[in-house]
């Protein structure tokens, strides 16, 4: 006959109850504290790191070089020519334009204070005008216009004509001339023939009369 429902333990004997601990009320198990120990470990860390960097020997900035040490501007400065440029608005009818490029190769920053040039019947203007300055590693491009004022005094054909730079940084002061090259010299010589043309003819049809 098949028994039905538990079996029942007999005399003497006993189930066995699992054997474990019941956390006590009110007291933190270990899977509590691990979020503490985790935070007071970072919070060490993080003041130990700070006494670290306050600790740690701080060098001094570099020491600027004297002016002595540094390249005269002159060594460091090249004009180059650009081409004709559109005179700005105003200029008059005896006036004409060029662009040419400044650039500083190294050294401190650079200021240009003056720009001229060799005849006696020309006038010029910068854009930017002077005193502007240009710091190392850059180029800056400036406009040079000019008015004739005497076409008497003037070359019918420049040959080596050249812009005369006052420049200036912590080093020293200097003026240089710098030579343009042949497209400088042809571009003015058609510039002056144009801005005189109308000025001969006058001259030369009242020798005629």
């Amino acid at each position: 006959m098949n028994a039905i429902g538990p079996v029942e333990p007999g005399e003497g004997t006993a189930v066995p109850r699992p054997v474990g601990r019941r956390p006590t009320p009110g007291r933190p198990t270990a899977l509590r504290g691990r979020p503490l120990a985790a935070a007071l470990t970072a919070a060490l860390l993080l003041v130990a790191g700070g006494c670290l960097y306050a600790t740690r020997p701080h060098l001094p900035p570099p020491t600027p070089p004297a002016p002595s040490q540094l390249p005269y501007p002159a060594q460091v400065v090249y004009v180059t020519f650009v081409g004709p440029h559109a005179p700005p608005p105003g200029s008059g009818p005896r006036s004409f334009a060029f662009e040419v490029l400044l650039s500083v190769d190294a050294g401190p920053e650079v200021t240009v204070t003056r720009v001229s040039q060799p005849y006696a019947g020309l006038s010029l203007t910068t854009a930017p005008r002077t005193p502007f300055r240009t710091e190392a590693g850059a180029a800056r491009t400036i406009v040079i216009t000019m008015h004739v004022t005497e076409c008497g005094t003037v070359p019918e054909n420049a040959g080596l004509p050249f812009l005369d730079v006052t420049l200036r940084n912590t080093r020293a002061i200097q003026e240089q001339s710098f030579i343009l090259g042949a497209r400088y010299a042809q571009a003015l010589s058609r510039a002056l023939q144009v801005a005189c043309s109308n000025e001969s003819g006058h001259h030369q049809n009242a020798r005629d009369a």
